[in-house]
């Protein structure tokens, strides 16, 4: 059975009446907020969340349907979902490389393989098909799957032409 009160915003919501977004907050944002909590422990960030997930509920508004779930089911889902992406964001926010604590640029040459400066020498000396792949997964810096769609070739045939790629520089490093 649905209360007056969520009849009234759900009224609102589909007229993207201003005053849903009060009456969504005032009934709403407890629960949402121990929803939240429960997957953020931080309190200012649990606020950003519930914030974001009133931002959400407002934008998609009129995609909002009844008779696939109850007004808190709908909220809810918001909530979780926008509380999961943010502690996604935050631990890939974390592995973001610190390019001034990297030594990365202070390699001198003496440190570097000698052997290793002739690889797209060596590159050439590869079938067509795996100087391809191996280009735009190392050189061009693609993933597989940007590799795959780009080059118009099956996922599979790339994992595949990459290994034996790998396998046959390995041979002309390790004979």
């Amino acid at each position: 059975m649905i209360s007056s009160i969520e009849k009234e915003i759900i009224h609102l919501l589909k007229d993207g009446d201003k005053r849903a977004i009060k009456l969504l907050y005032e009934s709403y944002s407890d629960s949402l907020y121990g929803v939240i909590k429960k997957i953020i422990t931080d309190d200012e960030t649990a606020q950003d969340v519930l914030q974001e997930s009133f931002v959400k509920v407002w934008r998609y508004s009129k995609k909002y349907d009844s008779s696939k779930a109850k007004l808190f089911t709908w909220l809810y889902r918001i909530a979780y979902n926008t509380a999961i992406d943010k502690v996604r964001s935050l631990k890939n926010k974390d592995k973001e490389v610190q390019i001034e604590t990297s030594a990365v640029y202070k390699i001198t040459a003496n440190e570097l393989n000698q052997d290793v400066l002739d690889l797209k020498k060596h590159l050439k000396t590869l079938d067509d098909k795996y100087q391809i792949v191996i280009n735009a997964l190392f050189f061009e810096g693609m993933t597989q799957q940007e590799a795959s769609d780009e080059l118009d070739i099956p996922l599979g045939t790339i994992k595949s032409r990459l290994k034996i790629g790998l396998r046959e520089l390995k041979k002309i490093y390790n004979p």
